[in-house]
């Protein structure tokens, strides 16, 4: 039980990490990563709502909208539990985080039509269907483990965007092409990771 959890966590950082495997939650992962602080801000804000809206969103899908057969509506319901969260988060970091608010911007709301979070919710329950061990512990981990592959995707790719800043770059590459360029190799290096969780299961 617990090597599967584990198995679960590391997928969902390394090998399935949802913004430099499955390219969801893009937006703020160039729009937020030009400073370190922003960065893991974001991340943090992130990884409180994937974990919060998977742990409402799992028994609301099993428990009301499969026994009602509107299992379509899912999309929609989800969509709604993170726009709730997004806003209790936006309070709270206005209130307590002042800073933070002000530095995160537009990119704070637009957390509720992340694509990553939205991606989290829903593919642990295509997960669940094909494989009846996918329990809803295994639900809030894959949640846990995409947001803090979320936060290293972001720290690594704010580090690579401050060394950039200070580097030497052709007229052509400069501004959107090399922060694109950059991105491509991240992605690229996380390829490594590959058969690291097939391994641990084994």
């Amino acid at each position: 039980m617990i090597k599967s959890l584990v198995a679960v966590f590391l997928a969902a950082i390394l090998t399935e990490n949802y913004v430099l495997s499955k390219f969801l939650g893009i937006c703020p992962f160039l729009g937020v990563s030009k400073k370190l602080k922003t960065a893991v801000g974001m991340s943090g804000a992130v990884i409180f709502v994937m974990v919060l809206a998977t742990a409402v969103t799992w028994p609301i899908y099993q428990s009301m909208l499969v026994p009602a057969g509107l299992e379509y509506l899912q999309t929609i319901v989800f969509i709604l539990v993170i726009a709730g969260l997004v806003q209790l988060v936006e309070i709270l970091l206005k209130k307590y985080m002042p800073p933070l608010y002000n530095s995160l911007g537009i990119y704070l709301p637009l957390i509720t039509t992340n694509c990553a979070v939205l991606g989290v919710t829903m593919l642990v329950i295509e997960k669940a269907s094909g494989d009846p061990a996918f329990t809803y512990v295994s639900a809030l981990v894959n949640a846990l483990g995409a947001g803090v592959g979320f936060l290293v995707a972001m720290v690594m790719f704010a580090g690579v965007r401050e060394r950039l800043e200070t580097s030497d770059i052709p007229q052509t590459f400069k501004g959107l092409p090399i922060t694109l360029v950059a991105a491509s190799l991240v992605a690229i290096s996380f390829l490594g990771f590959s058969g690291l969780v097939e391994n641990l299961i084994k």
